[in-house]
C-alpha cells in the first residue's frame, strides 16, 4: 500500500471531509489585505468619500468614515492645517505660547470669521476650530432648517482660551486640574440666533429629560445641536450634565471622550 492511500489516522475524518473554511477564511484575509494595500498605496480607484485614508473632505455630507477623518485630521498638525485652509473660515495663525503652568497653545488660529456670527475673533486650537467648523456646517445648520426652515446666522458664546483649572461649581471642591479651555482647546455655547432674528437660549430653551411638557421646536434644535456635538467634538457637556453648565454647551477636542 502507498503512502497516499494510508488511511488517515484514528479519530480524524478523511481528507475530502474536512471542513472548508479555513481555506476560505484565508482567501478572504488576503483579498481584504490586498484591497487595503491598494487603497492605501492609491493602486485602487475608490471615491474618496469611502476611501479611509483620502483626506478629510470638509464640505462632504458626514459617512460612516467622517469621524476616523476628522480624527485624524486632528491629531496631524499639517493635516489639520491642510482641512482648516479648505472650510472658507478666515483666522490668523498664532504662535505657539507657554502663558502659565500647563497654560498656553500650539498649532492655533485666530478664528475671525465662520458660517455664522460670534463676536470677537476667537483664539482655538486647530483641532477646535476644525471641529467648530464641521458641527457649524453638519449638525448646526441641518437641525435649523429641519426645525425652523432657515439658518443661525450667530453664535452666542462664553470664551475659548483662558488660562484656568476646571470648573467644579462648588466653592468647597477646588479642581487642580487644568480645563481645556487653558490650551485652547475649548469652546462655551450658550445661545444661537436663527436669521429671523430669533434668539434660543440654553439656559430658558433647553427641555430636561425630567420635563413633564412637551419639547419645543427650540428646545428640539437645541437638542439636535447637542447630539451634533457628539460627533464632531470630543467632548460635549450641557445642562443634563450638572449645574455648572446649565446656560451652555462645553464643547472640546482632546481630553477624555465625553457626550453628556
Amino acid at each position: 500500500m502507498t503512502p497516499d492511500l494510508l488511511p488517515p489516522p484514528s479519530g480524524q475524518p478523511p481528507p475530502a471531509s474536512r471542513p472548508r473554511w479555513r481555506r476560505w477564511l484565508a482567501l478572504a484575509l488576503c483579498m481584504a489585505i490586498a484591497a487595503a494595500y491598494g487603497l492605501y498605496s492609491g493602486a485602487s480607484a475608490v471615491p474618496e468619500r469611502f476611501n479611509p485614508w483620502a483626506r478629510l473632505d470638509v464640505a462632504a455630507k458626514p459617512n460612516f468614515l467622517t469621524s476616523y477623518k476628522l480624527w485624524r485630521a486632528r491629531n496631524d498638525p499639517a493635516r489639520c492645517l491642510s482641512a482648516l485652509a479648505r472650510t472658507g473660515m478666515q483666522y490668523d495663525r498664532l504662535p505657539d505660547r507657554v502663558t502659565g503652568a500647563g497654560c498656553g497653545f500650539s498649532n492655533a488660529v485666530l478664528l475671525r470669521t465662520a458660517g455664522v456670527r460670534f463676536g470677537a475673533p476667537l483664539t482655538l486650537s486647530c483641532p477646535m476650530a476644525l471641529s467648530f467648523y464641521m458641527w457649524e456646517r453638519h449638525a448646526l445648520q441641518p437641525a435649523a432648517q429641519q426645525h425652523f426652515g432657515q439658518r443661525v446666522t450667530a453664535v452666542e458664546h462664553l470664551g475659548s482660551y483662558a488660562c484656568r483649572n476646571i470648573n467644579t461649581g462648588k466653592s468647597f471642591v477646588r479642581s487642580t486640574s487644568r480645563s481645556r479651555h487653558a490650551t485652547a482647546d475649548a469652546l462655551d455655547i450658550a445661545g444661537l440666533t436663527l436669521m429671523n432674528g430669533e434668539h434660543i437660549s440654553v439656559l430658558h430653551d433647553w427641555h430636561r429629560s425630567d420635563d413633564a411638557e412637551p419639547a419645543s421646536r427650540e428646545a428640539l434644535l437645541l437638542a439636535d445641536a447637542h447630539k451634533g456635538a457628539c460627533r464632531f467634538f470630543t467632548g460635549t457637556l450641557g445642562p443634563e450634565y450638572n449645574a455648572v453648565h446649565r446656560d451652555h454647551f462645553h464643547l472640546e477636542t482632546g481630553g477624555y471622550s465625553m457626550c453628556q
